[in-house]
């Protein structure tokens, strides 16, 4: 029966793309309701880094900005910059009161501590979440902003109907930024929470045993293709979060994969996101969702989000 279900079976593969821009389309209408009230989102975002990736995300998270109407605002410093040049431009940022959401690009330089970045941002401007105010406000089930890529594997997970109530969620990873708030979230008494949820990282023993008894498995640990498709059982709806640089022959001299190897996952899954093409287009689609949330809470305007 598991051989015949192998063969038959094609899984529904998760658009990612599509689902962004249908969240970005619904963030019109409170766009619009701030417009009324005299006010147009602002985000800003703050390169500290010569790191080609690093300018690229920032690229493409003021060009969405600027495709709904949020204004972006952008900050360069020179990466051998003193740190107490990126904390005064933060607290410019928070005094600003054109700027509703403010974003540090990730990572920042040696001698600049990330945790007192993080910590110098106002928390009603703290758009990723990660501010330890914001932090405690979500593991206490009253989260001001969700963080994006949680937030948006939420989203993915509603888009196709899977519903997480009573599920058996494994999450592989578990960082600060997508796999301990997402444990969280899928904990709490919400319509998309309500579920039992596992966390495995790197000193876990026999993955394969938890990620087999799962009904949802989120993969989010960094690392090509850690999970197969034996590892997981028939019909399981399977998210990749990771993206991984692999070297390949192609002009690029590489290519990107997810950390579930998708052939034999497809093969296994009801539902599957892809590398790329899956979570990644949400991240920035919440972070824009969190912008106009922001902007509606410090204008005291009510907003209708998607």
């Amino acid at each position: 029966m598991v051989a015949e279900f192998a063969v038959t079976h094609m899984a529904t593969v998760i658009d990612g793309n599509a689902v962004a821009a249908e969240i970005r389309g619904g963030l019109g209408e409170a766009i619009d309701a701030l417009g009324d009230a005299g006010v147009t989102p602002g985000l800003a975002t703050v390169l500290m880094s010569d790191d080609p990736a690093s300018e690229t995300y920032v690229s493409m998270k003021q060009h969405a900005c600027e495709e709904v109407g949020i204004n972006g605002i952008h900050v360069e410093l020179a990466a051998d910059a003193p740190a107490e040049e990126l904390y005064e431009t933060i607290a410019e940022l928070n005094d600003d009161p054109e700027v509703n959401g403010i974003l540090v690009q990730m990572p920042v330089p040696d001698h600049v501590d990330e945790s007192t970045v993080l910590e110098a941002i106002d928390p009603a401007k703290d758009v990723d979440g990660f501010h330890p105010f914001n932090v405690g406000r979500l593991v206490a089930g009253e989260a001001r902003f969700r963080p994006c890529t949680p937030h948006g594997v939420l989203k993915l997970l509603e888009s196709v109907g899977v519903d997480t109530e009573g599920k058996d969620v494994v999450i592989v990873g578990r960082s600060q930024i997508v796999g301990k708030p997402l444990a969280n979230l899928l904990l709490q008494k919400n319509a998309d929470g309500n579920a039992t949820v596992t966390v495995c990282h790197s000193r876990t023993t026999d993955l394969a045993a938890h990620t087999r008894r799962a009904d949802i498995v989120i993969a989010a640990a960094g690392a090509p293709e850690l999970i197969t498709g034996d590892m997981l059982t028939d019909g399981v709806t399977v998210i990749d979060v990771g993206v991984n640089r692999v070297d390949a022959d192609n002009e690029k001299g590489y290519e990107l994969v997810g950390d579930v190897e998708f052939d034999s996952a497809e093969a296994k899954a009801e539902y599957i996101t892809p590398v790329p093409g899956g979570v990644g287009p949400m991240t920035i689609a919440m972070l824009l969702y969190n912008t106009v949330l922001a902007a509606g809470e410090q204008h005291d305007v009510r907003v209708a989000l998607p």
